[in-house]
């Protein structure tokens, strides 16, 4: 049992012996779907950090780690008479052939635009046929969209949907002039004294800015980052600078870090 392995029935039978009573690891055993999902959203983050640092050797770490994610709630899953994690194989397997039915069948000749088409055609199948296997009836344009997404994530979900139907400008320069509107929202309720109304319309700023990045083509959340890698490298540029002269950032004022900052940024 102590040898690695790279065999994924030697990772289910390890986790199987963390969740067995009384023998297993009294952590392991103290989780349950809710206690594992934040766990399994921070692993999915440091996936995509090591994406971002283009460390292939910590992006297999991190696959791993998120790998156990899996195999953890697939554990529990099986312990409840739920599904396994051969269920959870069976159930990727089954939707990548039924969703590529120009690689596996004979719809083929497909483009790169047309087969993002087609996949959005099966999904909207394959939603509507859960949703009368469950019972309900059509659901509304929206419908879909986990609430646990980060929220930029999710507004870039939201927007495609409402695209989708048609409520969506085909001019990113109008998205442009939202944005400046929302700005002027928040200068207005800002003069007025009003925090509360302006930290609200802060909100829809946010939100025109996801969908002037939608009308780029790019993804928010990757941006996002992109900008933070920025802000910490220029401002780790500003105290690399006054470090220099015996200073630390509480010891200077705005204005010379300020212009360290334009140093920094003329740099790159």
């Amino acid at each position: 049992m102590k040898t690695p392995s790279r065999d994924i029935a030697r990772l289910l039978d390890i986790m199987a012996a963390l969740r067995t009573p009384d023998t297993g690891c009294p952590w392991d055993l103290a989780q349950d779907f809710s206690t594992i999902a934040p766990y399994t959203i921070e692993e999915a983050y440091e996936v995509a950090d090591a994406i971002a640092r283009e460390d292939r050797d910590d992006l297999r770490e991190e696959l791993g780690d998120l790998l156990l994610q899996v195999v953890f709630h697939a554990r529990m899953a099986q312990e409840e008479g739920a599904f396994d994690f051969g269920g959870v194989v069976e159930a990727i397997t089954t939707k990548l052939i039924r969703r590529h039915p120009h690689v596996f069948g004979s719809d083929i000749g497909h483009t790169g635009e047309t087969v993002k088409g087609l996949w959005e055609r099966i999904k909207a199948e394959e939603k509507r046929e859960k949703a009368a296997r469950d019972g309900g009836g059509d659901e509304g344009a929206l419908a879909g969209v986990p609430i646990a997404l980060p929220a930029l994530t999710r507004a870039l979900k939201l927007q495609a949907k409402a695209s989708a139907v048609g409520f969506d400008w085909n001019d990113p320069h109008a998205v442009l002039r939202k944005i400046r509107e929302e700005a002027d929202e928040i200068e207005a309720a800002l003069c007025d004294g009003a925090g509360d109304h302006a930290a609200a319309e802060v909100g829809d700023l946010l939100f025109a800015a996801v969908n002037l990045a939608r009308h780029l083509g790019a993804d928010p959340e990757a941006m996002l980052r992109q900008t933070n890698q920025k802000f910490e490298r220029r401002f780790g540029a500003i105290e690399q600078a006054l470090a220099a002269t015996g200073k630390k950032p509480q010891d200077a004022t705005l204005a010379e870090m300020d212009a360290l900052w334009d140093a920094a940024k003329a740099k790159e």
